[in-house]
């Protein structure tokens, strides 16, 4: 018997994640990675920079996203004072009513979830997934020099 790869485990996990939370979403008239920015701006504004790096997203799709945000009145950008050349970006009165429902389906799952393991499985699943991001950045650096 073959036995599973760690990487196809995690590939078929997310997907099933992303669509479980798209579907969701889809309910608010958003998606997922809507709803994962909405979460990820701070209330004293984020550098559109930072967002990226920080969601894992190219910068090209980020900017498209955030227009679509933005046409959406979910974001407003006004240039950052202290970096002329940065923009941060808020949530306008709209988008933290959407950041409050994306939180609460983030929560509910999480809350589904735990509730099936016990604590030492939680601990065990977030070194496991600690050390898969370990390693993928070791491997990750060795692939490149």
């Amino acid at each position: 018997m073959r036995r599973k790869t760690i990487d196809a485990v995690l590939r078929s996990t997310w997907n099933a994640v992303s669509k479980m939370y798209n579907r969701e979403a889809s309910k608010f008239d958003s998606t997922m990675a809507i709803g994962f920015v909405l979460l990820n701006i701070e209330p004293e504004g984020t550098p559109s920079t930072s967002l990226g790096p920080k969601l894992g997203m190219e910068s090209t799709s980020l900017s498209r996203l955030l227009n679509t945000m933005e046409k959406k009145r979910l974001i407003k950008r006004t240039a950052n004072p202290s970096d002329g050349r940065s923009v941060l970006i808020f949530l306008t009165p709209f988008g933290k009513e959407k950041r409050d429902d994306s939180r609460t389906i983030v929560l509910d799952f999480n809350q589904l979830i735990e509730k099936q393991l016990s604590e030492l499985q939680i601990k065990h699943f977030f070194e496991v997934a600690d050390c898969v991001i370990k390693e993928s950045k070791k491997y990750e650096h060795f692939l490149i020099n």
